[in-house]
């Protein structure tokens, strides 16, 4: 029971940390990830300059509600949308036809954007604990393997990130699928 109650705390701490601006480690599906909230241009800067990522790469954005990504999809893209949610909650990543007013820092200036509703319980709660949607992405410099732990997370990326949420990923090393929602291609395997 105390268990379940120090990772409550650990997740409300860390949705905390999201809310102000703060940028986090979690375990997730597949890998590693950092964390922050995809509303906030500020945030989100400080994740690619820890990964050393362009931003015209594009982020995952991860939602444990699908109606916290759907504001991110044109109004259009009905058939895609409902391609995308049949498969979650899962380790597969949808592009999807970006809305208009999609913020670039998620985009990467893309007509698509990357979407996700992740299996994880942890990154569930942690998606729930925030109350709406998160850039998730890999924990690692751009070209580096990504953080396999707790300690691992910290040693790398030290007084950058704001917290860490302890953990393990449900498959560890394998990170998502990313799958167009128009065509079913498989554009990365996990």
């Amino acid at each position: 029971m105390n268990e379940q109650v120090g990772a409550r705390f650990r997740v409300r701490h860390a949705a905390r940390l999201l809310a102000d601006g703060g940028v986090i480690a979690h375990p997730a599906d597949g890998v590693w990830g950092l964390a922050a909230n995809a509303a906030d241009p500020v945030a989100v800067g400080r994740i690619l300059a820890m990964k050393q990522r362009d931003v015209s790469r594009g982020l995952i954005v991860i939602a444990d509600d699908p109606a916290h990504l759907a504001r991110l999809v044109t109004a259009d893209a009905d058939q895609a949308w409902q391609r995308a949610i049949a498969a979650w909650p899962g380790a597969e990543t949808w592009l999807l036809p970006a809305a208009a007013d999609a913020p670039v820092w998620l985009t990467g200036g893309r007509a698509t954007i990357a979407l996700r509703e992740p299996a994880h319980a942890l990154t569930r709660a942690l998606c729930h604990a925030f109350g709406g949607a998160l850039v998730s992405t890999s924990a690692n410099v751009t070209g580096r393997p990504p953080v396999r732990s707790t300690w691992s997370a910290r040693a790398r990326f030290g007084a950058a990130i704001d917290g860490v949420v302890a953990g393990v990923p449900d498959t560890p090393g394998i990170p998502s699928t990313i799958r167009n929602a128009d065509t079913g291609e498989i554009i990365r395997g996990g």
